[in-house]
């Protein structure tokens, strides 16, 4: 048996939870082997998990066991997908330990597409109020639009230097009183900064009369939501950021009574009982069926299963968190300590260097020897040609990126009157005066391996000493998009 090299052994002395997921290593060699026989490392988990061998190969052959149909009739390939769609809500549930008796899911889209089904759909009146966070990611900032439209005040809570919430603003805001139907949406976790925001907020936000909509999309590969014990109205996901595949299908995790509430602004094909063209009248399908536009997606919830049951029983969640957890202390400590050989620091790190309260993902900018930022295109391309992937810009979450570059109102509402012309990056970087477009971010997942971070670790250390130039920009791609 080789010997283990100095660095990795080094490493699991001081990051013990690393070996409590031995069996990540087997899963990684026999379900993800093209990671290795490519030699990519991949670091943009909260994009997207990888999806295991097993997992499509077991996948592969539910599907060619059988013969599938359009739901919602009698003959036995409809039956089948229809039972295929009820066993994947309870699938759902089991996994976030949500009760069929109060819960229910809504099949959709992505997250994304399960938001703009609370944000149409919800009650808002000039009487209601909408809070947010500031730290949220741009298809819940989107809801404003339809609460505005309705008249509804919105509210945004601001974030603390450290890119937590500020907690008196916090408490002022659900305290602060409400009169129509109000809604206070924010994530469980950042997928900007990977702070995790504290789920108490879900009781309180009740207590004083509020629904709730907490975004889990970023939290649910590497923590567990218990609905049993905190009981958000809505809660959004998509799938492929929990096991990689099927894409194009997430769903929306509604309490039945808070789903009775909303009032569609249209109905569709799947989402009725009856209608009449000439009497101009529909009566909608009661629960998850009545947001379910056209036919669902049903070959795709038999994989929902199949992949929930992976990430359950072959990657093992708490095993794999464990491993996450090590991994991810090694690289915030790795990262801070970076320096250029005149002792400047070599990283700026967005959000606490600490593990309080944070999942396994890293915001952060590479900085030159005398202390400015490289631009992340210059980082990305570099990246590309070391094989590692990670993920630049803003990551669709704005407000932390404004808090996190210390961005001033008036230069943000400048930059907005500009909005309405042909834009870019570039004129927003302009008008609110910052080096760059955005950040850089690296995502672990249950089958990184410190092998994985060894590269990495490689590739920030070819930066020492480098000196920005305009010439080390030719030729890269211009900023499209934050």
């Amino acid at each position: 048996m080789p010997a283990i090299e100095p660095k990795f052994a080094d490493f699991a002395i001081h990051y013990g939870q690393y070996a409590a997921a031995d069996h990540l290593d087997e899963v990684r060699a026999r379900d993800f082997s093209q990671l290795d026989r490519l030699d990519q490392v991949y670091l943009d988990y909260t994009g997207s998990a990888l999806p295991g061998r097993y997992q499509l190969d077991r996948y592969r052959d539910f599907v060619c066991d059988g013969i599938w149909g359009n739901p919602h009739s009698m003959n036995l390939p409809s039956q089948r997908s229809t039972e295929a769609i009820t066993a994947a809500r309870q699938n759902v549930l089991d996994f976030l330990n949500g009760s069929p008796d109060e819960y229910t899911v809504v099949f959709c889209a992505n997250a994304s597409a399960a938001i703009r089904l609370v944000a149409e759909s919800f009650p808002f009146a000039a009487s209601s109020r909408l809070g947010l966070l500031q730290d949220n990611h741009n298809s819940v900032l989107g809801i404003r639009e339809y609460a505005e439209r309705m008249g509804a005040e919105t509210t945004t809570v601001p974030l603390g230097a450290d890119l937590r919430a500020d907690a008196d603003e916090m408490t002022r805001l659900l305290a602060s009183g409400i009169d129509g139907p109000s809604l206070f949406a924010y994530p469980a976790q950042s997928n900007f900064s990977g702070i995790r925001h504290a789920l108490d907020w879900i009781d309180v936000a009740h207590a004083h009369g509020w629904k709730v909509l907490l975004d889990a999309a970023a939290l649910v590969l590497s923590h567990d939501l218990d609905l049993a014990k905190h009981k958000p109205d809505f809660v959004p996901i998509s799938f492929y950021k929990i096991f990689g595949w099927p894409t194009g299908i997430g769903c929306l995790v509604a309490r039945k009574e808070a789903l009775a509430d909303l009032r569609r602004p249209w109905f569709s094909g799947g989402t009725v009982i009856a209608s009449s063209a000439m009497g101009g009248w529909h009566a909608l399908a009661p629960g998850a069926e009545g947001f379910e536009d056209g036919t669902p997606n049903f070959l795709g919830a038999v994989g929902v299963g199949i992949g929930l049951d992976y990430v359950t029983n072959v990657l093992k969640r708490a095993p794999a968190r464990a491993r996450m957890t090590s991994l991810l202390q090694y690289t915030l400590n790795r990262i801070t300590e970076l320096k250029h050989d005149n002792g400047m620091p070599m990283c700026v790190l967005y959000g606490p260097g600490d593990m309080v309260e944070r999942g396994p993902t890293i915001a952060f900018n590479i900085l030159d020897s005398s202390g400015h930022v490289v631009d992340e295109r210059l980082v990305e391309s570099r990246s590309v040609e070391m094989k590692i992937a990670l993920r630049t810009g803003c990551f669709c979450n704005p407000g932390v990126g404004e808090a996190a570059f210390g961005l001033d109102t008036v230069d943000l509402l400048r930059a907005g009157r500009l909005s309405n012309g042909p834009y870019s990056v570039d004129h927003y970087r302009h008008e609110v005066g910052i080096q760059t477009g955005g950040a850089l971010r690296i995502s672990l997942g249950p089958v990184s391996n410190f092998h994985d971070l060894s590269r990495f670790d490689s590739f920030m250390l070819s930066w020492q000493n480098f000196i920005q130039t305009t010439e080390s920009l030719a030729g890269l791609p211009p900023r499209e998009r934050c």
